[in-house]
């Protein structure tokens, strides 16, 4: 079964196509930085507009190569969560082409399509596992006893991890996206004189807390303008630091408390150099193992859409008319995949 997926949740458009019989991918991915650069974030009503001009001519170029539309024989979409008018223009570019062909259409969890894109790797996680899933607008420790059975273990009290990231680096000056800024800064210094706290590690609980260490950051930076390239540096090292031990000590408390050996850690945070390497270390300790995607199916994607959307459909599932987007959408809300 081919399987279009098409990704427009935030600010990256992804329209990739999946082949379950081969397991061959095609994808194109086009992201618009340079569009919100400007503001420092992302503008909705700009990120909308840019996936109505940039989704079709992908789209093509994804038809012109498997030799025309019709080799497709379901299309996935993302239905949520995201942006609404973003979510909006992929969902009715995937249901005005099925209606158009024919063919069946599934509105995909965006962070479903996080956690399952490890799965595209040859060396592929067991069940069960938990997952660590971290991005800008999420961080979410889940007990997954089955793909498509989900059990929220803990999750953001505030910030997502991802955005604590990129407004610690906007008060250090970094330009946008902050986070691998961030990280680059972090990166090239051995050692900081600086601490900042782990929030909510020294209570029971797999809940996570961000907002405290942008406070923290902020106090910091004021502290010590103007701010030198060794404070700087310092500043985004003990940051980072204190984010990745925050996040070891949280997944290493999920493993011991369900007595599963395998995790899954995915969203765009996952790309974290730091947390990858300490996360492995962790793992290895506890006779664990843990599996990333790939660094491209890290960040937002058609690929996973495609992917997650080609497992419900192979089960049987499918939109019975058009739905809602759906701008909130908890993973525990999903029906399981048999």
């Amino acid at each position: 079964m081919k399987v279009l997926g098409i990704e427009t949740s935030c600010d990256e458009t992804g329209i990739a196509l999946y082949d379950s019989d081969s397991g061959r991918m095609l994808q194109r991915l086009y992201s618009q930085i340079e569009a919100h650069r400007e503001y420092g974030g992302v503008v909705p009503e700009i990120a909308s507009r840019d996936h109505v001009v940039k989704a079709a001519p992908m789209l093509r170029e994804i038809v012109d190569e498997i030799g025309g539309i019709g080799a497709i024989d379901a299309i996935a979409y993302t239905r949520g969560p995201g942006l609404i008018g973003a979510l909006m223009v992929g969902a009715n570019l995937a249901r005005g082409l099925a209606w158009a062909r024919d063919l069946p259409v599934l509105g995909v969890h965006h962070m479903e399509g996080h956690l399952l894109a490890p799965l595209l790797a040859d060396d592929k996680p067991g069940l069960p596992l938990v997952a660590l899933l971290v991005s800008g607008g999420h961080t979410l420790l889940v007990d997954v006893a089955a793909f498509g059975e989900y059990r929220i273990l803990g999750q953001t009290l505030d910030d997502a991890v991802g955005e604590a990231f990129d407004k610690t680096a906007k008060l250090l000056g970094l330009p946008y996206p902050g986070g691998p800024e961030l990280a680059a800064l972090a990166d090239s210094v051995d050692a900081s004189r600086f601490e900042f706290p782990r929030p909510m590690t020294g209570k029971p609980g797999l809940d996570f807390s961000f907002s405290g260490l942008k406070t923290a950051a902020l106090n910091l930076v004021r502290a010590h303008e103007p701010l030198d390239e060794a404070n700087r540096a310092e500043i985004a090292h003990a940051f980072q630091a204190a984010v990745v031990d925050t996040l070891r000590i949280k997944c290493r408390r999920a493993l011991e408390e369900t007595g599963y050996r395998n995790l899954v850690v995915a969203g765009g945070v996952g790309a974290n150099r730091q947390l990858r390497a300490e996360l492995d270390k962790m793992a290895r300790r506890h006779g664990a193992r843990v599996y990333f995607p790939a660094l491209e199916y890290c960040t937002d994607n058609g690929a996973m859409i495609a992917y997650a959307g080609a497992l419900r459909l192979a089960a049987g599932q499918a939109d019975p008319e058009p739905l809602d987007v759906l701008p909130r959408w908890s993973l525990e809300d999903l029906p399981p995949i048999r």
